[in-house]
């Protein structure tokens, strides 16, 4: 019985989000985030995470001591999620990088975004110009490298919230051959310099491709900035700002 439960429920869950407001590639600290205030502001939002648990990289922490570091301008989307703080140096404060991970994916799910784990984005849809969703398959199917055809969805907007990798992004230069960046490329990601590279996480957040925006360290990858190591003040402001730059598009 319990076996046609779990079937029942996973397929009556999973049919709902063939067409969604928004679907993000990636639930990282980034992706989480901005599930969360686009749903929050009642948009249909679905989150594709490859492995089991979201979370990203936050999980480790620095080196996997499980402590992340944020500024003081980002601090206030950890404490909407009740994540405890503590203060640290020149406007920095530190927090429990298992209880930020696990509360950031409640409150994302909470204010109504679904994530759904162990599916990875392969490919986009593109239509008139524009990417209007992504194509999907279990993260397993990729691993074993089976010829197994995906299925789509359909999505009035994408976040490409990858991290480092950036693959959405790189799938649609591939495809379409030109980004909204400087080159027209992808720029690559730079040296690790946390103080340029949280401003400009923030700043690189946008529209990369009409229908498709970037958040997160997938943003400094694409538009060439630094990396920043166990400080997430910018995934997390990256992630709202993702959210606020759809929600303009929808008014």
């Amino acid at each position: 019985m319990y076996k046609r439960q779990i079937f029942e429920r996973f397929s009556e869950d999973f049919s709902k989000y063939f067409e969604v407001d928004v679907a993000i590639a990636g639930a990282g600290p980034a992706g989480m985030t901005a599930a969360r205030y686009l749903a929050k502001a009642g948009k249909k939002v679905v989150v594709f995470e490859r492995k089991l648990s979201p979370g990203g990289g936050m999980w480790g922490g620095g080196m996997t001591f499980p402590v992340i570091i944020v500024q003081e301008g980002s601090k206030q989307i950890l404490e909407e999620a009740n994540v405890k703080l503590d203060k640290a140096d020149k406007g920095y404060y530190s927090a429990d990088s298992i209880e930020a991970c696990s509360k950031i994916c409640s409150a994302a799910i909470d204010a109504g975004a679904k994530i759904f784990n162990a599916i990875s984005v392969e490919d986009v849809l593109l239509g008139d110009n524009k990417i209007n969703g992504f194509v999907i398959n279990w993260s397993a199917v990729e691993i074993a490298s089976l010829h197994v055809d995906p299925l789509s969805i359909r999505a009035k907007y994408c976040i490409d919230a990858t991290g480092h990798a950036a693959e959405v992004c790189r799938i649609v230069q591939k495809k379409v051959g030109r980004l909204n960046t400087p080159s027209g490329k992808i720029e690559e990601e730079k040296s690790m310099c946390a103080e340029i590279g949280e401003k400009t996480v923030v700043e690189n957040t946008k529209e990369v491709y009409p229908g498709l925006f970037v958040a997160g360290m997938a943003a400094n990858t694409v538009y060439g900035a630094p990396r920043m190591g166990p400080i997430f003040g910018g995934m997390l402001l990256s992630g709202k700002k993702a959210a606020e730059e759809i929600l303009k598009k929808f008014d």
